[in-house]
């Protein structure tokens, strides 16, 4: 019987909520495969955590923070000096919430959109080169994202990828949150402009690279809101977790644990189930439809475009980032 071949998962924000039950799950069914914990800190250990419960040695943690584009092509060139196995799975789940005023980055990109899309975006770019020829991408997005789930946040609308980035003075009024929904939607119109771009790439190189975008669900307890004031805060980890069967009566039976998401997140990564599918939108482990803007190809290809252009450092990079100079 032949070995299972030595392979790579890349999970960012692994160290806690989905992330790290993901992390867990994937680590204990592919005791083979380096699991890379890919956040901005490690407080409470998680690798080591994971390597203790499971008895064994295979995860590890890697410091990657997704608002400053310059330490995002740092993570990649440590992860490279790794000399890892190629990635099977890389799990673009990080993502944080700024409920308030508008907020930049060190490399003055609007925060939410920065780290929900724009740094997740470069990471895939640069590790493009140490993906398996079966690798599978996944994102996860939001229901949030679609106005017509009815999520109580206020609805996202797709402009450009430039304002989102640079929010005018009128558009830097708009709600934290709706900030919020708007990069869960960019998310998804990335996932399917990716996905057009792969099936040329496979038919061309014979590869077989797949995406997908992942709606978790509600999810109270984890680190999302925790740039929120102190009483949100103090609902969403003390009083919500407690609340959940109330929660999916009367808010949406899409309510789980960390736990919960976390396993259906494993298995769309990795699970033979969905092996070969590309360009869906999961709800859990069932693809459903996702909002009606985020089909329009001309946002998708707005949010693409833009995106290779400034993350690209040359040319070259430019071309590598476009997926067909590969």
């Amino acid at each position: 019987m032949a070995s299972t071949p030595r392979r790579t998962v890349v999970i960012t924000g692994g160290t806690s909520g989905l992330g790290y039950h993901c992390a867990i799950k994937i680590a204990r069914q592919k005791p083979s495969y380096d699991i890379i914990l890919a956040s901005r800190t490690d407080p409470n250990s998680a690798a080591e955590s994971i390597n203790k419960l499971l008895g064994q040695k295979n995860v590890s943690f890697l410091r990657l923070d997704l608002s400053n584009l310059v330490l995002v092509r740092s993570f990649v060139a440590e992860f490279e000096a790794g000399a890892h196995p190629p990635i099977e799975a890389l799990i673009l789940n990080a993502g944080s919430q700024f409920p308030d005023d508008v907020q930049y980055t060190k490399d003055g990109f609007e925060s939410t959109f920065a780290i929900n899309h724009l740094g997740h975006a470069l990471l895939f770019s640069l590790l493009l080169p140490s993906l398996s020829d079966t690798a599978r991408i996944v994102v996860t997005s939001s229901g949030t994202h679609d106005p017509a789930q009815k999520s109580g946040l206020p609805d996202a609308h797709y402009t450009t990828a430039e304002d989102l980035a640079h929010p005018t003075p009128e558009s830097a009024r708009n709600p934290g949150r709706q900030r919020y929904t708007t990069s869960k939607l960019a998310n998804v119109l990335w996932t399917y402009a990716l996905h057009r771009r792969l099936q040329q790439l496979n038919a061309d190189k014979g590869r077989f690279w797949t995406v997908a975008a992942f709606d978790p669900g509600l999810m109270p307890g984890t680190g999302l809101l925790r740039e929120a004031g102190a009483f949100t805060r103090f609902i969403w980890h003390r009083v919500l977790p407690k609340a959940l069967p109330i929660l999916r009566f009367l808010f949406s039976p899409n309510t789980h644990t960390p736990e919960e998401s976390g396993a259906a997140l494993s298995w769309l990564a990795t699970g033979d189930d969905c092996k070969g599918t590309s360009g869906l939108y999961y709800e859990g482990k069932k693809a459903i439809n996702s909002s009606n803007e985020s089909y329009v190809e001309k946002k998708q290809e707005d949010l693409w475009s833009w995106t290779v252009k400034t993350i690209a450092s040359d040319p070259s990079e430019q071309r590598r980032f476009e997926v067909v100079d590969i």
